[in-house]
C-alpha cells in the first residue's frame, strides 16, 4: 500500500482545493495518468499518478482543501516514480541526516511539514527559532502560526464537523450560526476569491502601507483608449527615474532587492474572481508585443488557463480599476513586492489654463507602497514621473 501525499504545486503554496477527481477507487491507473485536477492560487493543475497501480482510496471529494504534505490518494502500488517516503514526518527525517542535523527534536527548526515550511516561507518566519509541537519536534502549521502571533488555525481551512462556534468565534461565525434558511446563504471563498483573502490578509499583516494619489492630465491626447498600454510605458519611464518602487522586500533581512526588468503584475477581473496574471520584462517589449501579452493573459484568465508561472516572481503591481468604476483607491501591495499603481476612471473635469476654466481629461491616480523600505519622497518622484509620461502627447 502506497500513499500519495499532494505535493508543492509551486512557489511553496500551502494548500490546494480538490477540483475533479479523473480516477476512482478500484480503478487501474498507469504512472503519469492525470488522476485530480486541484486548484491553487488562482490555476487549476492536473496532478498526474505517480505510481502504476490500483486505486484503493481517494482522500478528498470535490470543493476540499487538503494541505500540502497531506494524504490524497492511496494505491495498491506496482511501480514507483522516485522515492516517496510513508510520512511526512519520515521525509523530513531523511532530509535532517543527509544534511548532518539532529533528529531528536533538540534542533526543531530543521524539521517541519511542508505546510509549514511553505507559511513560514510566506511569514519571513526563521523556522530554526519555532519550537515544534509535533511528534520528535516536528513544526507544525499551528507552530508557526504561534510564532508569527496568529490565532492557530489561520492557515487551516474551516472545520467541517459541524460544530456550533462557541464564545471564541468571530462575530461573523456567531451570526451566521445563528441564521435561519431564510436569512441568506453561505459562500465559502473557493479558489480565486480564497487566494485574494489569503493575499490581502498577508498584507495587512506584514505591509505598514500608505498611498499617495494625483491626476494625470491627458488633454495632450489625440484619441482615446489603450489606456493600459500609456500606464505601462509610464511605469516603465517612472522605474527609470526612480527604480526603488521596482523591488522585493525581505522582512528576515530587512534588505530590499532592485529587480533590473520589470515584471508586471496585471489585476484581471473575471466571474470567478481576481486573478493576477504577470507580464514579464515589459521594459523590452515593444507596444504591438506589449498589447498582444495582455490580450493572451486576460484571455487565459478568463478561461482559467492561466498557468502557475505566470503568476509569480512580479516585481510590480497594476489594477485598472477605473475600467469598472471609482476615482482613486488605496490598492494593497503583495509581498515581496513593494508597490502598487491603481488607476480610476478617465473623466472630463473642469481645471484653470491661463486664466480660462476649461474641460480636460483626466486619470486619477493612487500609489500603494511599502513604508519599511518606500520612503515618501521615493513614491513621490515614482508618481511624478508616471504623470509626466501620461500627460505626453501621442
Amino acid at each position: 500500500m502506497s500513499t500519495f501525499r499532494l505535493p508543492d504545486l509551486g512557489e511553496g503554496l500551502a494548500e490546494a482545493e480538490i477540483v475533479e477527481w479523473h480516477v476512482k477507487v478500484g480503478d487501474h491507473v498507469r504512472v503519469d495518468q492525470p488522476m485530480v485536477s486541484v486548484e491553487t492560487a488562482k490555476a487549476v493543475v492536473e496532478v498526474p499518478a505517480p505510481f502504476s497501480g490500483v486505486v484503493t482510496a481517494l482522500r478528498g471529494g470535490p470543493g476540499d482543501i487538503v494541505l500540502t504534505g497531506a494524504p490524497l490518494i492511496e494505491f495498491d502500488s506496482g511501480t514507483v516514480v522516485g522515492s516517496m517516503p510513508a510520512t511526512v514526518d519520515e521525509e523530513y527525517a531523511e532530509a535532517d541526516v543527509a544534511a548532518g542535523r539532529r533528529g531528536d527534536g533538540k534542533a526543531a527548526g530543521s524539521r517541519a511539514v511542508p505546510a509549514a515550511r511553505a507559511l513560514a516561507k510566506r511569514l519571513g518566519a526563521d523556522l530554526a527559532a519555532i519550537q515544534g509541537s509535533g511528534r520528535a519536534g516536528l513544526i507544525t502549521l499551528d507552530d508557526v502560526l504561534k510564532h508569527a502571533n496568529l490565532p492557530p488555525g489561520a492557515g487551516r481551512p474551516p472545520d467541517g464537523n459541524g460544530a456550533s462556534p462557541g464564545a471564541s468565534a468571530s462575530p461573523a461565525a456567531r451570526a451566521m450560526a445563528a441564521a435561519g434558511p431564510g436569512d441568506g446563504t453561505v459562500e465559502p471563498l473557493r479558489g480565486m476569491r480564497r487566494a485574494m483573502a489569503q493575499n490581502m490578509s498577508l498584507s495587512r499583516d506584514q505591509v505598514p502601507g500608505s498611498t499617495v494619489c494625483d491626476d494625470a492630465d491627458l488633454h495632450a491626447w489625440s484619441r482615446r483608449g489603450e489606456y493600459m498600454l500609456r500606464l505601462m510605458r509610464a511605469m516603465i519611464h517612472a522605474w527609470r527615474v526612480e527604480p526603488a518602487l521596482n523591488a522585493w522586500y525581505d522582512p528576515a533581512t530587512q534588505s530590499r532587492f532592485l529587480v533590473a526588468h520589470i515584471n508586471l503584475a496585471i489585476a484581471v477581473d473575471t466571474p470567478g474572481g481576481l486573478i493576477v496574471p504577470v507580464v514579464r520584462n515589459i521594459e523590452k517589449q515593444s507596444p504591438d508585443e506589449l498589447r498582444d501579452s495582455i490580450i493572451r493573459q486576460k484571455q487565459a484568465a478568463h478561461s482559467r488557463e492561466t498557468l502557475p508561472e505566470d503568476l509569480r516572481d512580479f516585481t510590480l503591481m497594476l489594477s485598472n480599476f477605473g475600467t469598472l468604476a471609482g476615482r482613486y483607491g488605496i490598492p494593497l501591495v503583495v509581498p515581496p513586492a513593494v508597490a502598487i499603481l491603481g488607476a480610476g476612471k478617465v473623466r472630463e473635469d473642469a481645471v484653470v489654463v491661463g486664466g480660462a476654466v476649461q474641460a480636460h481629461r483626466r486619470m486619477p491616480l493612487s500609489l500603494s507602497f511599502d513604508h519599511r523600505c518606500i520612503t515618501g519622497g521615493e513614491a513621490c518622484r515614482f508618481l511624478g514621473a508616471v504623470i509626466a509620461d501620461l500627460e505626453k502627447p501621442d
